[in-house]
């Protein structure tokens, strides 16, 4: 494989208050020591990244000991909670901030469109800052003018294009500024989530170009975005961070998977052991999994879901049928559903049943199921309301289409005629 990227051992140390970087005095000292050929003694404080909690120190850890390699025309996605260091990351790899210790090593050209505004001058005319990006990046002028009509095109901001950028809204800003960044043939494309900024339809246009620069141009994408459809998408490869630190890095679907699950274990399985342990039954277990998939797995909207539940029937099981009533995450009731409707009945011992939703029946969301327990087709004997939760993901969806939810709850498919 051919690396361009490779980074080993990347940390990144801010001093926390008013003083970012720290004062006269730190730096002598640190320097002091640096010449003395001893190890900067503020590397040995710090806290890592936690947002959520008070720390007790100055000095925070933004990145520690983060690695990896990237090879030519990957599109690596980058996630993690806000806060996690995802933009600290990419502010070193565009090396518009140094890393406090660590070693990054680069093989060709970076663009990066990190924040509204980045590498564009205020004043400049959307015309001039073509040229000037063209320049940092040390493109000739002849081939700036070969790609500037295309860039043009691509924005689609023709009209303003001779006035200054600091007039521009900021969702036109983020058009243009891509732009640049896609066509002025960098080796190296990274992507922050600035593209939120931008309308659905520029969005699609983004996401192509990107899949494009990649597999038709085998240029090197890194992409970061809260967005899990597009990751999944778009990307081959992801690393997702916590706190300052890498926590896994794997194939973008796995990546995504960890991410969801926040690293524990799968909330798509309650076993109950003797919580639900009555005279007449005993709950025994209740599961949720992609068909072919274990609970473990994320659940996504084009996958087939099991619903799985474990029931022992101590006596008179015919007396007795279970259903279910799905909720949404207002506790608002969807629709309810009971194995007896499709003629299936329960049976002294331990029963497990298994129903099936369909492929793209349940939209993209948090769900809750309540559990009840009948006894002769008109009296409840059990209840338990929200017994388990399950997530509904978004799943790879063909480039160009719409990335985000769709409106209401269920999808179902009916049937059409053309008549």
């Amino acid at each position: 494989m051919n690396t361009v990227i490779k980074v080993e051992n990347l940390s990144k140390q801010y001093r926390l208050g008013e003083v970012g970087t720290g004062s006269l005095t730190h730096d002598i000292n640190a320097w002091w020591h640096r010449i003395r050929g001893k190890e900067n003694p503020y590397l040995k404080i710090g806290e890592a990244n936690d947002r959520t909690v008070k720390g007790n120190s100055d000095y925070v850890w933004a990145l520690q000991n983060v690695g990896f390699e990237v090879n030519k025309g990957d599109v690596l996605g980058i996630i993690g909670r806000n806060g996690a260091g995802k933009s600290t990351l990419l502010k070193i790899l565009s090396k518009t901030t140094v890393p406090t210790t660590g070693s990054i090593k680069i093989k060709g050209r970076i663009a990066s469109l990190l924040e509204v505004g980045t590498g564009f001058h205020p004043d400049l005319s959307g015309r001039d800052n073509i040229y000037l990006n063209g320049a940092i990046l040390g493109m000739t002028k002849r081939e700036i003018i070969n790609k500037f009509d295309e860039i043009v095109d691509f924005a689609g901001v023709e009209r303003y294009i001779d006035t200054p950028v600091k007039r521009y809204s900021s969702g036109m800003y983020v058009r243009l500024a891509f732009a640049v960044a896609a066509h002025l043939e960098p080796e190296i494309l990274i992507v922050d989530e600035v593209l939120a900024v931008g309308d659905a339809e520029f969005q699609k246009k983004c996401l192509g170009k990107m899949k494009d620069v990649s597999v038709n141009e085998g240029r090197t994408v890194l992409f970061v975005s809260h967005n899990m459809a597009a990751i999944k998408t778009l990307c081959n490869n992801a690393l997702v961070i916590g706190n300052g630190e890498v926590k896994y890095v794997g194939e973008a679907v796995s990546a995504v998977s960890y991410y969801l699950k926040g690293g524990e274990e799968s909330q798509n399985r309650k076993a109950f052991n003797n919580s639900y342990a009555y005279e007449a039954f005993t709950l025994n277990e209740i599961s949720l999994n992609a068909t072919g998939h274990s609970s473990e797995t994320v659940l996504d909207e084009y996958q087939t879901i099991e619903l799985n539940t474990i029931i022992t029937i101590n006596k008179e099981a015919e007396r007795y049928h279970f259903s279910y009533v799905l909720n949404d995450d207002d506790g608002n009731a969807i629709f309810t559903f009971s194995h007896v409707n499709s003629g299936v009945r329960l049976k002294n011992g331990r029963n497990h049943l298994k129903c099936l939703f369909p492929k793209g029946f349940l939209n993209i969301g948090t769900y809750y199921l309540a559990f009840y327990l009948i006894e002769d087709g008109r009296t409840t004997v059990f209840v338990e309301k929200d017994i388990i939760s399950f997530d509904i993901q978004a799943g790879e969806r063909p480039l160009g289409s719409w990335m985000g939810k769709e409106p209401g709850f269920i999808k179902p498919v009916f049937e059409w005629n053309n008549l």
